[in-house]
C-alpha cells in the first residue's frame, strides 16, 4: 500500500512479520548491518508502536510525518536502508500498518517458502486446493511479471518513437558523410589517380564514419544520460497515472541500454555511410571531380529507388497483415515508412514538374529546377524532413483523435450530477460507504435517483481484470456506449442479472464477442454468465467486467458500496442549485463519514489533465526528431551550397547580384521545406491511421475515432518551411564570404 509525504511525495508502506520476515529477504536480518540495510533496530519495530524502517533518501531523519487517507502519523525511525533500489520504501511491523492503513485484521498477501521439487509441488497442490475462489497461490515471480507487463506497451511506444528520431538520424549521417566526401572531392579524385584502390578509398570512408559515429555516439550517450535525469519524473508521473504506483529519488544507468545505444550509434553509422563509401569509391579518376556524374548516376537510379520503394510498402503492409503483436506492428510500420522514404526523390521529381509551370521568373525557375537538379543533396535533406513531419502529423492526429475519443466517452459517462466516495484511508483499503450514507441519500427530497457502485480486482484468465458491480438508476443506462450489442435488449438483461457488460480492452485481449460465456472465479464458486454487451472504456487497458449488483453480492457476500453517482430531481438541476446540493448534502453525511463529493465537471477536468500529461512525454520525442532533421537540413545545405560554388561564382560573374544570389537560395531551400511538409501530410495521415488501428489497437485494446484537425495540417507545412529557412541561414553565411575569383580559378 501507498502513504504520503508532507511534500506530497508517495511511499510504499510494507507491513511484515520482522522475525519471519528475515528468512524471505535480508533486508531485516536482526540486528546486523547487511548488504542492503544499515543496522535495524528490530526488537523496537516489533514492540513499539510507530516505529518503522526509512528508506536511503532519508538515512539522516529520525522522524517521519506520512498521510493516510484523512490522517497524519508521525513514524519513527528504527533503522534506515542504504540500497538505493530501495528508495521510496518505508517498512513496518504488521500491525503498525494495519493501523496506519485502517485496514485492522486485513493481510494483502502472504509470503510462502516451499520446498524444492515434488514434495513443494503436491504441498502447493494442497494449498491451492483449499483456498477460496478468489485467493490464488502464484510464484514470487509472477507479480513482478505483471507489474512489468502493465507498463510494456508504454515502453515500448517509447522506444518506437525513440528509433523514429534514430531513423530520422540515419538520414542526417548519409548527409554528414555525403558532405565530407564533397569536400574532399579533388583529394578523392587525385588519389585515385595516383593508384588508391577502390577498396581502400571504401575502407577509409567507412572507417571515417565509424570513429564520427563512435565520437557521435559517445556524447549521445551522454546527452541521452542528461536528457533521461530530466525526463524521468515527467515519465514516472505517467506510470503514476496509468498504471502503477512508481516512486523515484534517483536514476540508474543500464550498461545494456548502453550497450545498446552504443551499437544503435555505431550500426547506423556505418549503414548510413555505404552509399557516400561506395560513391566515392566507385567512380573513376577523373569523374569524382566532376558534380554532373553523380547526379547522373542518381537519376539514372530513380527507377530502381521506385521499385524498392514500392517493395518496402508491400512488406511493410504485409507484416501488419501478418502478425498480431506490437513488435509485428512497428516492424511492419517502419518498414513503411523507409519505402515512403526511399520514394520521397522520385516524388520530388513529381513535383518539381508540377511547380514549373507557376514560376514565370529566372529566379523562381532556377530555384525549383536546382531543387531536381542535385537531387543526391535535396532528395535526402526533404526525405530526413518530410520522415519528421510526418511523425509530427502522424502522432498529432493520433493524439487528437484519443482525445475526442475519451471526450465523448467522458461526456456520455459523467451523466451524473454528485458522486460521493469515502475518503481513502489508505491504498488498498476496503473504501465503502456505510449503509446509513445509503440511506440517509435516498431521504433526500432533491436527490431523484442512485447508482451503486462496487469495484474489486480479479484475475481472468490469467490477467488482471476489474469486476464493477453496478446497481444503476435508469439515467445510467445512457452513459454507457456500446460497441457491439444492443442497448436496450442487453440493460433489460442486466436488470434482472441475466448477464454482463464488458469493456472493449477485456474482450479484445480475451476474444469475447456478445453472447459468449465467462466463467468468473468467486468465492462461492465458479460464476458462469453470459456477455450482454461490450462498451467502451478509455479508463483501463486490461478491462473491466460490469456485473449487476445483485448477482455480485450473492457470489461474493459483499453488501457493501463504493461509491454512489446522485442524480438530482429536475429543480435542482443548475449550477448554483447543484453546488447547494452538494454542500446540502455533505452537511447531512459529514457526521456519518468522512466523504468526498466530486462534481462531474471536477472528474471531467481531472481526467483531462491526466490525459494531456500522458502525451508530454510523446511531444518531447517527437520535438527531438524534428531537432535532428533540421541538423540534416543543415548538412545537407552546406554540402549543397560548397558544391555550387563555382556555379554562384560563375552567376555573379554575368551580373547576378548578391541580393538575387541569396534570394534563389532561400526560395529553393523554402521550397524544399514546402515539398517536406506537403508530402509529410498523407504520409502522416497513413502513420496516423496505422497507430490508431493498429498500435494502439494491439497495445491496449481500444477503438479511437479518426479525427484529422486541419490547423494541425497546415502548422506541418509552415514548420517545415520554417525548419528549412532557419537551416540555410548559416550556409548562405558561409558562401557569402567565398570569393568569386578563388571560384573561377577552379579547375
Amino acid at each position: 500500500a501507498y502513504v504520503s509525504g508532507l511534500d506530497g511525495r508517495q511511499y510504499q508502506l510494507l507491513g511484515v512479520d520482522p522475525l519471519a520476515e528475515a528468512q524471505f529477504r535480508d533486508y531485516l536480518a536482526a540486528d546486523q548491518t547487511t548488504a542492503t540495510s544499515g543496522r535495524i533496530d528490530t526488537l523496537a519495530l516489533l514492540s513499539e508502536p510507530d516505529r518503522a524502517v526509512f528508506p536511503p533518501e532519508h538515512a539522516d531523519t529520525d522522524q517521519l510525518t506520512v498521510q493516510s487517507g484523512s490522517q497524519q502519523w508521525v513514524l519513527q525511525a528504527a533503522g534506515h536502508f542504504t540500497d538505493p533500489a530501495l528508495s521510496g520504501l518505508i517498512v513496518t511491523d504488521i500491525a503498525t500498518a494495519q493501523v496506519l492503513l485502517n485496514r485492522i485484521g486485513q493481510l494483502s498477501h502472504i509470503d510462502l517458502m516451499l520446498p524444492a521439487g515434488p514434495a513443494g509441488e503436491a504441498l502447493a497442490a494442497q494449498i491451492e486446493a483449499i483456498l477460496p475462489a478468489d485467493l490464488r497461490l502464484e510464484p514470487a515471480a509472477a507479480n513482478d511479471q505483471t507489474t512489468l507487463n502493465m507498463s510494456a506497451a508504454f515502453s515500448l511506444n517509447l522506444t518506437a518513437m525513440s528509433l523514429l528520431a534514430l531513423l530520422v538520424g540515419v538520414f542526417l549521417i548519409y548527409n554528414t558523410m555525403s558532405f565530407t566526401v564533397v569536400q574532399r572531392r579533388q583529394l578523392l579524385g587525385m588519389l585515385r589517380a595516383l593508384g588508391v584502390t577502390r577498396r581502400e578509398l571504401f575502407g577509409v570512408v567507412l572507417i571515417e564514419s565509424l570513429v564520427l559515429g563512435l565520437i557521435g555516439t559517445v556524447l549521445g550517450v551522454v546527452l541521452g544520460i542528461w536528457l533521461g535525469s530530466m525526463l524521468v519524473q515527467l515519465v514516472t508521473r505517467t506510470i503514476n497515472d496509468l498504471y502503477y504506483v512508481l516512486s523515484v529519488s534517483e536514476y540508474f544507468i543500464s550498461f545494456s541500454s548502453l550497450a545498446k545505444g552504443i551499437v544503435l550509434g555505431l550500426g547506423a553509422s556505418i549503414v548510413a555511410a555505404l552509399l557516400p563509401a561506395r560513391e566515392a569509391a566507385t567512380a573513376p579518376p577523373g569523374v569524382t571531380l566532376s558534380r554532373a556524374a553523380l547526379e547522373t548516376r542518381w537519376r539514372a537510379s530513380l527507377p530502381r529507388q521506385l521499385v524498392a520503394g514500392s517493395v518496402l510498402l508491400a512488406a511493410g503492409g504485409v507484416i501488419l497483415v501478418l502478425t498480431e503483436g506490437l513488435i509485428g506492428g512497428f516492424g511492419g510500420l517502419f518498414t513503411m515508412m523507409l519505402g515512403f522514404a526511399v520514394l520521397t526523390p522520385s516524388l520530388i521529381i513529381l513535383l518539381v514538374y508540377l511547380l514549373q509551370p507557376l514560376c514565370r521568373g529566372l529566379v523562381s525557375a532556377m530555384a525549383v529546377r536546382g531543387i531536381a537538379k542535385h537531387l543526391s543533396r535535396t532528395g535526402v535533406a526533404v526525405a530526413a524532413l518530410m520522415i519528421a513531419f510526418a511523425a509530427t502529423v502522424g502522432v498529432g492526429v493520433m493524439v487528437d483523435s484519443f482525445r475526442s475519443g475519451v471526450i465523448i466517452w467522458l461526456q456520455d459517462l459523467l451523466t451524473a450530477d454528485v458522486y460521493i466516495t469515502p475518503v481513502n484511508e489508505g491504498e488498498g483499503a476496503r473504501s465503502e460507504l456505510l449503509p446509513e450514507v445509503i440511506e440517509k441519500l435516498r431521504q433526500q427530497d432533491s436527490v431523484e435517483a442512485l447508482s451503486l457502485y462496487r469495484g474489486r480486482s480479479i484475475r481472468y484468465q490469467d490477467q488482471p481484470a476489474v469486476i464493477l458491480a453496478l446497481e444503476p438508476a435508469r439515467q445510467t443506462w445512457d452513459g454507457y456506449r456500446f460497441v457491439s450489442g444492443e442497448p436496450a435488449t442487453a440493460w433489460q438483461a442486466f436488470s434482472s442479472g441475466q448477464g454482463v457488460l464488458i469493456t472493449e480492452p477485456l474482450a479484445y485481449r480475451q476474444a469475447l464477442r456478445v453472447g459468449d460465456s465467462m466463467q468468473l472465479p468467486a468465492p462461492v464458486g465458479a460464476l458462469n454468465i453470459p456477455v450482454l454487451g461490450i462498451i467502451y472504456d478509455y479508463g483501463s487497458e486490461h478491462g473491466r467486467i460490469v456485473l449487476p449488483m445483485t448477482t455480485y453480492r450473492h457470489y461474493w457476500a459483499d453488501d457493501s458500496v463504493g461509491s454512489v453517482a446522485v442524480y438530482a430531481t429536475p429543480e435542482s438541476k443548475g449550477e448554483q442549485s447543484l453546488a447547494a446540493l452538494r454542500e446540502h448534502l455533505q452537511s447531512q453525511l459529514g457526521p456519518l463519514q468522512a466523504l468526498q463529493f466530486r462534481s462531474s465537471a471536477a472528474i471531467y477536468q481531472r481526467s483531462l489533465e491526466v490525459f494531456e500529461r500522458t502525451f508530454t512525454i510523446t511531444g518531447v520525442l517527437r520535438i527531438l526528431a524534428i531537432a535532428v532533421a533540421f541538423v540534416g537540413m543543415l548538412s545537407a545545405l552546406m554540402a549543397l551550397l560548397l558544391e555550387r560554388g563555382r556555379e554562384f561564382a560563375v552567376l555573379r560573374a554575368l551580373g547576378m547580384t548578391p541580393r538575387q544570389i541569396d534570394g534563389l537560395v532561400v526560395l529553393q531551400t523554402g521550397l524544399m521545406g514546402l515539398i517536406a511538409g506537403v508530402l509529410a501530410i498523407p504520409v502522416g495521415l497513413w502513420l496516423a491511421w496505422i497507430l490508431i488501428n493498429v498500435i494502439n489497437r494491439r497495445s491496449f485494446g481500444w477503438s479511437l475515432p479518426f479525427e484529422i484537425n486541419p490547423m494541425l495540417l497546415v502548422q506541418a507545412v509552415l514548420l517545415a518551411v520554417l525548419a528549412a529557412l532557419l537551416a540555410v541561414i548559416y550556409p548562405l553565411w558561409r558562401q557569402r564570404r567565398i570569393q568569386i575569383a578563388g571560384e573561377l580559378r577552379e579547375e
